[in-house]
């Protein structure tokens, strides 16, 4: 059923002091990485599998794994199955693995209940709030979902909006983790923000028309919609919103999980550029054309091993977990050593989590996020820094500067 990937790279036989580090060859650190690459969603997972695999390439035989020794992942591919999810999860455990990621906040949700009974630690690339609330086992290399709501309408607030009184809002949500973790958002600070919410509509993962759900936020002249649902889903509402004439028109905003280049191509493909030039978008990473230490190495194994993943975020995404996947376990090897976190057990666990995860701080991910991943006491989002992008000429364009996304308390998961 499960697919194994054993990222055992092979590292340059020559030391010198001016060339690559080495890893210890005999030695590694077992981490389980999943992404859903066929199912419902594969143009999220196979970018988000080939970044792994890059990635892991690069760190191995160019950083010279972590704390000298080489990282050995085991790849699965969930389907976005929930009963694969349980065996892959339990696979990890078993297979002696000190922590785990998962490439979606559903994935997350489906893994997170044996995960934290069991106090084994992961990281979700793309995650909602609850995953992280209240916080436990799991942390989120990026902001969550909610905040993503908070800084769209921020940015719309302060440089789109030009009317009197409270903007009138629409949502469309994916059914699920991802949809959800953009309306604890909105529910917790709509009303702060100064916009009101004056329709919520929901659609599946799998959808081929909207027509009628987006007819009835029409009817609502709403001045904003904000999608939050996968590439696929998302171009299907932005095709439907352009059949109905409500866009161009209304602003259309997308969340984090549908925002890549893949969304842009089948729009462009299906309804012609004009249906999505100027939507706009909120995301985690720098943008590829972006000059960042840590784009060039990404842009060099991409075109090498997997050219047609060229500008697409989840892959740039999951490159950039894996840089702070390598920083834990780098920082854990230098607390409690490699013996500790060679037994692959509990107590490699919690050293992993208490003395990797927890002791991070000021670590830049080679400049591809816009914070810094440092751990804060009772907040797992161990970056908390968001970019809004518009799509012009085709392609995804970065807007000013990065902004920092405040811890949310959300009452609903015990968080007071």
């Amino acid at each position: 059923m499960a697919i194994v990937l054993a990222i055992i790279l092979l590292v340059t036989p020559l030391l010198t002091s001016c060339g690559p580090k080495v890893a210890d060859t005999t030695k590694v650190l077992k981490i389980g990485m999943m992404t859903p690459s066929t199912g419902p969603v594969p143009e999220k997972g196979i970018p988000g599998q080939h970044g792994i695999q890059d990635a892991m390439e690069y760190i191995n035989n160019e950083l010279g794994g972590a704390g000298g020794y080489k990282i050995q992942v085991s790849w699965r591919d969930s389907a976005y199955d929930p009963a694969k999810v349980a065996t892959i999860i339990q696979d990890f455990i078993n297979e002696g693995d000190i922590l785990f990621t998962t490439h979606s906040s559903s994935e997350m949700k489906m893994a997170q209940g044996t995960a934290n009974e069991a106090g084994f630690p992961g990281l979700a690339t793309f995650i909602s709030t609850m995953n992280l609330h209240p916080a436990k086992h799991i942390y989120g290399p990026t902001p969550d979902y909610g905040d993503d709501f908070v800084a769209l309408i921020k940015y719309y607030m302060d440089n789109i909006w030009t009317g009197t009184g409270k903007p009138k809002v629409a949502l469309h949500l994916l059914s699920g983790s991802v949809g959800a973790g953009t309306l604890d958002g909105a529910n917790a600070m709509a009303e702060e923000l100064g916009v009101e919410i004056v329709a919520t509509e929901y659609h599946a993962i799998n959808t081929t028309s909207e027509i009628e759900s987006l007819t009835r936020i029409k009817a609502k002249s709403p001045d904003v919609l904000i999608i939050s649902g996968v590439p696929a889903s998302t171009a299907i509402i932005i095709e439907n919103a352009k059949t109905l004439g409500m866009y161009p028109g209304t602003t259309i905003m997308c969340a984090s999980a549908s925002f890549t280049k893949s969304l842009v191509d089948t729009v462009t493909a299906q309804s012609g550029a004009d249906a999505i030039e100027g939507v706009y978008g909120v995301f985690h990473t720098v943008s590829w054309e972006d000059d960042v230490p840590g784009i060039a190495k990404a842009k060099e194994y991409c075109m090498k091993n997997h050219p047609s993943d060229y500008g697409n975020m989840d892959y740039l995404s999951t490159w950039a977990t894996c840089l702070t996947i390598r920083e834990i376990l780098e920082t854990a090897v230098k607390n409690v050593g490699y013996d500790v976190l060679s037994k692959g057990n509990a107590a490699a666990w919690k050293a992993v989590e208490e003395q990797g995860i927890q002791k991070l701080k000021g670590y830049k991910v080679e400049g591809l996020q816009g914070g810094t991943i440092t751990y804060t006491a009772g907040d797992n989002r161990l970056d908390k820094y968001l970019r809004m992008y518009k799509v012009s000429g085709g392609k995804i364009t970065p807007l000013g500067k990065w902004e920092e996304a405040p811890l949310i308390k959300y009452t609903q998961y015990g968080d007071k």
